[in-house]
């Protein structure tokens, strides 16, 4: 079930020698663990994948690519991971972030106002930013594990799964199932 399930959203690694903006890293992309479907590389790049996506900066997909291509796991997991940060998450996740980065380095929340200007940006949020990062990071070891954890579990009651009823089957006496031929 979870090589079928990530296999539907992997991308090709042909699909991926075609871009030309990739050309600076064709010698690194040739290695089978950055696309294989293997609980071994698409767990811990799921668990990258949450990680980044909570960073307080934009870029997550790439620097989630970055680390994929560091730890040699798999990137179009990675990748796509990170989309669980978008416009309409962020805003709590920060939230979120500031109030449990505030908690622990023992600062009393100050409410405030989010304004859209470069003034804010630099007199504003400066007061604001350690909390926010130090619970941004906070909650991504949290996602990052937990997200690990439970692909793992997933895709070894899977296997588990899938050879218990492989045994069940040749046992009674049972034709072959076409899930037997992957």
């Amino acid at each position: 079930m979870p090589r079928r399930f990530f296999r539907k959203f992997s991308l090709k690694k042909q699909e991926v020698h075609e871009r030309w903006y990739l050309s600076p890293f064709q010698h690194l992309l040739h290695d089978r663990r950055l696309w294989g479907i293997r609980r071994q590389t698409v767990a811990p790049a799921f668990a990258v994948g949450l990680f980044m996506s909570f960073m307080p900066f934009p870029g997550h997909p790439l620097f989630a690519t970055l680390l994929a291509l560091w730890f040699r796991i798999n990137v179009p997991v990675a990748f796509a991971t990170t989309f669980v940060s978008n416009p309409l998450t962020m805003g709590p996740v920060f939230y979120v972030a500031y109030r449990l980065g505030s908690w622990v380095l023992g600062m009393e929340p100050e409410p405030f106002e989010f304004e859209m200007s470069l003034d804010w940006m630099m007199t504003s949020f400066a007061q604001y930013w350690a909390p926010i990062s130090v619970g941004c990071v906070l909650l991504g070891l949290t996602a990052g594990t937990i997200g690990y954890v439970v692909v793992d579990f997933l895709w070894r009651n899977s296997i588990w799964s899938y050879k218990a009823d492989k045994r069940r089957r040749r046992h009674n006496g049972e034709s072959a199932s076409p899930r037997d031929n992957y």
